[in-house]
């Protein structure tokens, strides 16, 4: 689902690796970055943010808007 057209939404894709912790973390990251890169997609404009005590209240499109 594209997040295109909806306003105050970054269209660009957000990465969510909740439970990734230490070199897990760090290999998923570089894991979707290579197929990023693979698919032609380029990684440059991709967010990544992991979970806070904060950030696990809110709503999605809220946490899309912040890291955008």
């Amino acid at each position: 689902m594209s997040n295109s057209g909806r306003p105050g939404v970054n269209p660009d894709p957000v990465i969510f690796p909740h439970g990734f912790k230490g070199d897990a973390l760090m290999a998923a990251v570089r894991a979707i970055k290579a197929a990023s890169a693979e698919a032609g997609m380029g990684s440059e404009n991709t967010a990544f943010t992991t979970p806070t005590p904060v950030n696990l209240e809110w709503k999605m499109k809220a946490l899309i808007r912040e890291d955008g």
